[in-house]
């Protein structure tokens, strides 16, 4: 029994009762409880809004998302421009999440195991909504707490992030005029602030010390605005994550219908794209000593020297430098 009849234990583990028991009045029982909304067999209740009536009143896709990120009707002004930027964020064609939707529906899946297979590798290279939300958040309280200005701080935060890929600003938009003219919808509709001032100046400083031509791009308009619109980084994320899972859904669909089904094994993979080592025969146990190698280094030495093999072996995993932060770790405001 191992340790299981140590007499410190608070019960009796051999002899311990089998079905079902009494409560423990003594302690809080679990549940889910939340703000966000509740369902009976009369209506669904969103953040206090019957979601039948809010419909049938008029109201949109775009205004019930604020009700449930933000519990507020929103301006007129600003349900317009989450409209835009969904729009915006609905297709990109066949970028890497549609390819990855056609991809899972070759296997005869179904329509949301393909989309949702698409969300799923939704990452930074994609939309760094949340690095780039917590980036600008941490510079504009720096301004606050150093007394400096929007120009001032947007003049730290690119010396300090040029080379970030969740900068917004890159040589990605310079023929796209899409992330200029949502900035500028934005500011028609009145509903620019901080934030996309901030990006302003954060341009006119990348374009003044940065090597090559830069603008703003897709990130750092979709994500300025959607921060002025009241939405967290997290949040922002979520939206336009799901927003563009109705594209990868559009794309399961035409694989589906244009395409044959590729069965396990009909795929070939010729020597011709295969670059790794050449055909060697295969050791006898006999000789098996003669090829091992050891996987315990006994030295510092050995160790480092095994580690620089390791990361010249494409597809060990050895040359991927990747820090996730915990955002149950991030000081809160």
């Amino acid at each position: 029994m191992g340790s299981l009849d140590d007499p410190r234990l608070r019960y009796d583990y051999k002899n311990r009762e089998y079905g079902t028991v009494e409560p423990d009045t003594k302690r809080e029982p679990f549940r889910w409880v939340s703000e966000v909304a509740y369902k009976n067999v009369h209506r669904i209740v969103s953040r206090g809004y019957d979601t039948t009536e809010l419909v049938e009143a008029g109201y949109g896709i775009a205004d019930v998302i604020f009700i449930d990120f933000q519990a507020r009707i929103p301006l007129i002004e600003e349900a317009k421009m989450l409209n835009y930027v969904m729009i915006l964020s609905l297709e990109d064609g066949l970028s890497s999440p549609a390819a990855m939707s056609r991809i899972i529906a070759s296997g005869k899946t179904y329509l949301t195991q393909a989309a949702g297979g698409s969300i799923l590798a939704f990452g930074h290279a994609y939309g760094a909504y949340c690095a780039f939300g917590a980036m600008l958040d941490k510079y504009l309280a720096r301004a606050k707490a150093e007394g400096k200005s929007t120009a001032e701080i947007a003049e730290v935060l690119v010396k300090e992030n040029l080379n970030n890929e969740a900068l917004g600003v890159s040589s990605l938009m310079l023929k796209d005029p899409a992330a200029k003219r949502m900035l500028a919808r934005a500011e028609k509709l009145g509903v620019a602030g901080k934030y996309i001032g901030l990006m302003a100046e954060v341009v006119k400083v990348a374009q003044k010390i940065s090597s090559e031509p830069v603008d703003i791009d897709m990130l750092g308009a979709t994500g300025a605005v959607m921060l002025d619109l009241g939405f967290s980084p997290e949040s922002t994320w979520a939206v336009l994550a799901v927003t563009r899972a109705f594209g990868a859904g559009a794309h399961h669909c035409e694989e589906v219908e244009r395409e044959d089904y590729r069965r396990l094994g009909q795929t070939l993979t010729p020597k011709e794209l295969y670059d790794g080592p050449e055909d060697r025969p295969v050791p006898t146990l006999a000789e098996r000593k003669q090829k091992v190698r050891p996987g315990i280094h006994r030295t510092p030495q050995e160790w480092k020297d095994a580690l620089e093999q390791k990361q010249k072996l494409k597809g060990s995993g050895w040359a991927i430098h990747e820090e996730i932060e915990d955002p149950r770790k991030r000081k809160m405001k």
